[in-house]
């Protein structure tokens, strides 16, 4: 996937095999227990004494299709399940991924080495994985709409970890009928920063890496919390807006997504805060110059480097007092070899970062010795 793709431009269309009909499967009586989840709502998993169950429900936005996974563990044959989307063999030794997203989490686990295949290369970021690219241990799979199913089958991976936009399911169908395990990620769906990266513990379950995500998300949780609680002691709440044009739209966050709720934590007074939408607003250049002409701060404006690049695209950008005085910030202080924003990659997995980041901006000299990690401020 190209940057986390799904968030700048919702034109894939990649889904899963077979939607739960409702129907309860057939599953042996063992003793389970169910896994707490502190923030993530899209997905649940209950291990059994021989396999381990994970029922996804929010594949995709408004998705009203149910995705269920069982994993067999180590010792213990495949059953025939009924209404299983996909069985997996643990433990798995070898992964193609479809989404930048996930190369962290496979990092942060220690599992990077079982990462054999990813969609367009040259979009990954991170520095570890590369040099597993540039030395062949990685294959290009050529891109999400049109993969190389030919590489794809000679690798053959015990697990694929897709994503869907809409529930269209082309490229992911096609590899289920080669009888590859195929299992849908859909952490950019949770409406909480948290609830995104605690979707490490989904990743984890395939390779028997869960205490190892637990430290990982409580790590992270901890330092978000923290971040959150020092910024709630600020009096000063400067006015912020975000977003940018495209095309004849301007895409500003809902006061509801996840985009809010960092601002929200950031102790700041955003302009859309009281919109009740999850996603984002579609907007003309008038109705956010009318609205936020005057604001403190411009915090995600996009992937631009410079002003002067925003000018070319639309020199309204000028009238904005944040443009004035120099207070714009971008998400693009760490750029990949291939042009990936580290933002895009590691962001959803290091919430914490961001939320970091943001408070750095509006509240400086709170975070002492902090320098900020994705946004930089365009002169």
């Amino acid at each position: 996937m190209r940057l986390f793709t799904f968030f700048l431009v919702c034109s894939l269309a990649l889904s899963a095999c077979k939607k739960d009909n409702g129907q309860k499967p057939n599953l042996p009586d063992q003793k389970s227990e169910k896994v707490t989840l502190k923030y993530a709502k899209g997905f649940s998993i209950t291990n059994y004494e021989s396999y381990k169950e994970i029922v996804v429900t929010s594949p995709w936005p408004k998705s009203q299709d149910t995705f269920r996974y069982i994993l067999s563990k180590e010792g213990h044959k495949n059953p025939e399940f009924l209404n299983a989307n996909a069985l997996v063999q643990l433990p798995v030794e070898n992964v193609v991924v479809m989404s930048t997203t996930n190369i962290p989490t496979l990092e942060y686990l220690n599992i990077d080495n079982k990462l054999v295949g990813f969609p367009n290369t040259k979009f990954i970021s991170s520095e570890k994985t590369r040099s597993r690219i540039d030395t062949g241990e990685i294959k290009d799979l050529n891109s999400d709409l049109d993969l190389n199913m030919e590489l794809l089958i000679d690798l053959q991976p015990d697990l694929v970890v897709g994503f869907s936009v809409n529930g269209n399911n082309k490229t992911l169908n096609q590899i289920e009928k080669f009888e590859i395990p195929v299992v849908l990620d859909g952490a950019w769906t949770e409406k909480h920063p948290l609830g995104r990266a605690e979707w490490i513990k989904f990743i984890a379950a395939f390779f028997n890496k869960e205490k190892e995500a637990d430290s990982i998300f409580n790590t992270i949780e901890s330092s978000y919390l923290k971040a959150k609680e020092l910024a709630a002691n600020v009096n000063n709440k400067p006015v912020v807006f975000s977003g940018s044009m495209f095309k004849d739209v301007w895409n500003v966050p809902g006061g509801k997504s996840f985009v809010a709720k960092y601002l929200e934590d950031a102790n700041v007074d955003y302009l859309w805060k009281d919109s009740n939408a999850n996603g984002s607003l579609q907007l003309n250049f008038e109705n956010v110059l009318d609205k936020a002409q005057g604001a403190q701060f411009w915090i995600g404006a996009g992937s631009f480097q410079t002003k002067s690049q925003m000018i070319e695209q639309h020199k309204g950008y000028s009238y904005f007092e944040a443009f004035k005085t120099n207070n714009i910030y971008t998400y693009t202080n760490k750029i990949g070899p291939g042009g990936g924003l580290l933002y895009y990659e590691l962001g959803p997995l290091r919430p914490d970062l961001i939320l970091k980041d943001i408070i750095n901006i509006a509240h400086p000299n709170l975070l002492e010795d902090y320098n900020n990690f994705f946004f930089k401020r365009l002169d």
